[in-house]
């Protein structure tokens, strides 16, 4: 179990939540929900013990596990090691004692040193440490084999399961993961979401997934109004009832504020009268409200509509003999297909198949895109008659020119827009007032996708390619994006490992299996139901 005693945390005038008192109980998975800036990071930082809370405490088991966000932090330790790092106490011992044992002498001191570390190694069950690690990681599907090899030689998914190991090891009874699934395909994601309903601790965990936080949560602790909010359920459950209680919060805000016009009316046409008495009592009313009044809600929802200037033809591209290979690893060859003006083709299968290889190759040489011959091998390729092209990279690197504010930057895809139209796209995409003139340099991950999702609404092109577009977006932008997607008139090539935009958008399926790709037309539930088991 983990208690929250009146725990506050603020930067400057920006209240992230103000005396927390919530329990997480044992047997439990919460998921910690709230939009991008609400605090979720820091929170967990909080639970942790990385962050010291400015008031209130967190009670804490001993032992804590904690699924660590950067992948890459790792990269030149064993896999053995890395996951006995996750007992700091026995990590530390065993590393201070064997630059003791390597010292050509050793002093009096040293040794009583060395005295000490061997009793907190004997502790920890230090001497079956390799061992333990080894069933931990075979449990977890990591072989024998790759024991031994640094953490930069394993794939990304394997990473996540051995860090995953990290976090169980020495039977924490309590697991915090921030962003698991980050990185991961969707059949890793899967084997997650079924490794952690199995966990019998309590488990806290911060995910932008909607699918995998309604597959995993018992409960949702979503941050919100300045405060945290547990709900019995998964996430659609606690957007159901957080519906009916922010209806009353905000109900109850509007009567208040109605209530204080009212008294501050009262007080400015008789202060200066002889109704001093009824006028004081009145001034301590509105400070009394005012003192009390509720926060506001912290959820922003950003508004994307994808239109198009004009129609593309009603074939939007075909292609015959599509090939591309690194070296002598073929990645995809004699790929043929039509795609029809408003289908809605996703791209599915393991990391590292291909699917932004194919993206790349169709568009190597696409009308408005700079031309990329290398990024094709083979193949022959027409574009039909009108078409457009918006692109929403997986990779953001170098997309956005530093040395410009956001409406700059943006201005400059179509200047004959007015300023109005500019601010109005960005005011969409939660850039509001003067945060539309924010340097493109200190743009945040999250802040970089929504200004990209703002050239491409401006540009109105009428056949979109989307690689990975959900990285740095929170729940609510994701859910705009799906319905955005649904709603799009024109055609859409989609690469992403959330379930639910899988399901809901497409109308056709690229599955990438076993080095080929089968065209299926039809839902992906459609593909997964036909596909052999």
């Amino acid at each position: 179990m983990i208690a929250v005693n009146g725990v506050s945390m603020r930067y400057g005038s920006k209240v992230l939540f103000e005396d927390v008192a919530t329990t997480f109980a044992a047997g439990r998975r919460y998921g910690l929900t709230g939009p991008n800036g609400s605090g979720k990071s820091t929170f967990m930082k909080l639970l942790t013990g990385e962050l010291d809370a400015q008031r209130g405490s967190v009670n804490r088991p001993r032992k804590l596990g904690v699924l660590r966000q950067d992948q890459y932090a790792f990269d030149q330790y064993r896999v053995l090691d890395t996951v006995i790092m996750g007992n700091e106490r026995l990590w530390s011992a065993l590393t201070e004692r064997d630059a003791l044992y390597e010292r050509p002498e050793m002093s009096n001191e040293d040794g009583m040193r060395l005295g000490e570390l061997e009793g907190i190694v004997g502790e920890e069950d230090g001497y079956s440490a390799e061992s333990d690690a080894a069933v931990l990681l075979q449990g977890l599907d990591i072989p024998d084999a790759l024991h031994d090899r640094t953490m930069a030689e394993l794939q990304g998914g394997q990473k996540v399961r051995v860090l995953l190991a990290q976090a169980l090891y020495g039977q924490p009874q309590a697991l915090l993961l921030d962003e698991p699934t980050n990185h991961l395909d969707l059949d890793s994601i899967h084997w997650l979401q079924h490794f952690l309903t199995r966990y019998e601790g309590t488990l806290i965990v911060i995910s932008h997934d909607r699918h995998f936080l309604n597959g995993v949560c018992t409960h949702i602790a979503d941050i919100d109004y300045e405060t945290i909010i547990t709900y019995t359920g998964g996430y659609d459950d606690m957007v159901m009832a957080k519906t009916q209680i922010r209806s009353t919060i905000e109900a109850g805000n509007v009567q208040r504020e109605k209530k204080i016009a009212q008294l501050n009316d009262f007080i400015a046409r008789f202060g200066a009268g002889t109704r001093a008495s009824q006028v004081t009592s009145r001034r301590k009313e509105v400070e009394r409200l005012q003192t009390t009044e509720l926060a506001r809600s912290n959820i922003q929802r950003p508004y994307i509509r994808f239109l198009t200037r004009r129609p593309s033809g009603k074939v939007a591209i075909e292609f015959e003999g599509l090939a591309k290979a690194y070296g002598a690893t073929s990645v995809f060859s004699d790929f043929t297909a039509v795609v029809n003006r408003g289908e809605r083709i996703v791209l599915a299968g393991r990391n590292g198949v291909g699917k932004t290889t194919l993206l790349k190759a169709l568009l190597a040489d696409a009308p408005d895109m700079p031309a990329s011959p290398d990024d094709r091998d083979g193949g022959t390729l027409r574009w039909g008659h009108e078409v457009s092209i918006g692109y929403f990279p997986q990779d953001h690197t170098g997309q956005i020119e530093k040395g410009l504010t956001a409406v700059e930057w943006l201005h400059r895809f179509d200047p004959d827009a007015s300023r109005q139209e500019i601010h109005g796209l960005l005011g969409q995409m939660l850039f509001s007032g003067e945060e539309g003139h924010k340097p493109t340099a200190a743009l945040s991950g999250g802040e970089t996708a929504r200004l990209l999702f703002c050239r491409i609404m401006l540009l109105k092109p009428n056949v979109l390619f989307f690689d990975e577009p959900t990285n740095h977006l929170d729940l609510e932008s994701i859910n705009a994006l799906n319905v955005a997607l649904q709603k799009f008139e024109g055609t859409v090539f989609l690469v992403t490992h959330d379930q639910d935009l899988l399901e809901e958008v497409g109308t056709r399926v690229w599955q990438f299996e076993r080095g080929r790709i089968i065209d299926f037309k039809g839902t992906y539930e459609e593909a997964q139901a036909a596909s052999p088991a």
